[in-house]
């Protein structure tokens, strides 16, 4: 088993564990593709849910760039219940499930089809 998949083996115990949810293991497996070579830095891998600015990179950079999301105040309520869902005092939130779990919640699915 190579280092992505032992991570995306992670990833889904986090989604299955902390947040409560079946992972689909090929969307997952697309989303963790999709966030390139991030999910290897320890700098990049982990998303930093209480700082603003993280949170406004997440909003321009994966939700409207990558899935298409017109900009609006939903998209700073949709990435507060994903930091909701996968637990707020969980201070190591991955963000390949982040993402995974955006995708998910505004049903962006095709992007990665």
């Amino acid at each position: 088993m190579g280092k992505r998949d032992e991570l995306i083996a992670d990833y889904a115990a986090d989604i299955s564990g902390k947040c409560g949810q079946t992972p689909d293991m090929e969307l997952l497996t697309r989303v963790t593709i999709g966030c390139g070579p991030s999910i290897y830095r320890a700098d990049s891998t982990l998303v930093a849910g209480s700082d603003p600015e993280e949170l406004e990179r997440i909003e321009k950079n994966f939700l409207i760039k990558k899935l298409g999301l017109a900009g609006g105040p939903e998209l700073a309520q949709g990435i507060q219940a994903v930091i909701q869902t996968y637990g707020p005092s969980n201070p190591r939130k991955h963000r390949a499930v982040v993402y995974y779990l955006l995708t998910k919640h505004f049903g962006r699915e095709a992007v990665y089809a």
